[in-house]
């Protein structure tokens, strides 16, 4: 008897469980599944607007991407800033979350707000402002030439290597202290007696912060690395605002050629670009399953 109205109360509570579930669940489905099944149906559509009919073959689309050089050429421009940018900006905002998580330091308020400001700044904003900071009449180059380290007034944006290194230096100030909260959220949750500890112990700075902190924090690295590789994948703001995907779509991104392909350049193709679009999820996924499989260190 006792066995059954066990039974019964899990029953029930699971019942209840479900009953909570379902309004979000539905909405989810509503807002998110289904138009992802109806994309990837369009995804197998060729033609524009109202004229969208079957491609032939089925999955022309997903073949003509390989030999599309121009969405060849933004991959490969994406996964640089995702390589180059990614590492160096969540290396810095361990680093800075480290620093101003020190009990003795003053004004911390001030430098925290200070750091996680520019993330604050409107995306179009700083892209313009980075814009006219690297002109070829704008303050670097009058800095540069002033210092006598230029001769004459370089063209940032209109060459290749300076207009990606352009964009990533913006997508590292822009995003630090985004990911420096994380941190600082993270390292105020480890008890103090910790690190009092590892200093009896003899351990120096450097072996407190690599054995201790970054361990202690894996899970939130792993979640910020998986949100960055996220917007890193989906850049459009400042290949759009920086560089316009110049110069000669030097600098394009995934994102910049599938809005060009749908709306920015002649007839929209919203077959071919849902195709691009499930490319990019696919990688997505791919390197956030990744990430949490290297980062699951359970048994």
């Amino acid at each position: 008897m006792k066995e059954k109205r066990k039974m019964s109360l899990l029953a029930k509570q699971s019942a209840a469980g479900w009953i909570y579930l379902l309004p979000a669940t539905i909405l989810i489905a509503v807002m998110a599944f289904w138009p992802m099944i109806q994309a990837f149906i369009m995804s197998l559509q060729t033609g524009s607007s109202a004229n969208m009919t079957w491609s032939e073959p089925l999955f022309n689309n997903y073949s003509r991407m390989f030999q599309d050089k121009l969405f060849l050429r933004s991959v490969g421009n994406t996964f640089l800033y995702l390589i180059i940018q990614v590492p160096i900006m969540l290396i810095l905002a361990i680093l800075l979350a480290q620093l101003l998580n020190n009990k003795d330091l003053k004004f911390k308020g001030f430098f925290r707000t200070c750091v996680f400001l520019p993330c604050a700044t409107s995306l179009v904003s700083y892209s313009l402002i980075f814009k006219s900071l690297f002109a070829t009449e704008g303050l670097i180059n009058t800095i540069l030439v002033n210092l006598h380290i230029f001769q004459e007034n370089f063209n940032f944006l209109g060459t290749a290597a300076t207009a990606k290194a352009v964009i990533i230096i913006a997508l590292i100030w822009r995003w630090t202290g985004y990911n420096m909260v994380f941190y600082l959220a993270g390292l105020q949750n480890i008890e103090y007696s910790v690190y009092e500890a590892a200093k009896i112990d003899g351990a120096n700075g450097w072996k407190t912060f690599w054995f201790i902190t970054v361990p202690l924090l894996k899970p939130t690295i792993i979640m910020t690395f998986i949100m960055s590789i996220n917007g890193t994948l989906q850049l459009f703001d400042e290949s759009v605002n920086l560089t316009n995907g110049g110069p000669a779509n030097a600098t394009i991104t995934m994102t910049h050629y599938i809005y060009n392909s749908t709306f920015g350049q002649g007839v929209a193709n919203f077959g071919y670009a849902t195709a691009m679009s499930f490319f990019v999820f696919i990688l997505v996924a791919i390197l956030a399953i990744i990430n949490m499989k290297v980062g699951d260190t359970r048994d």
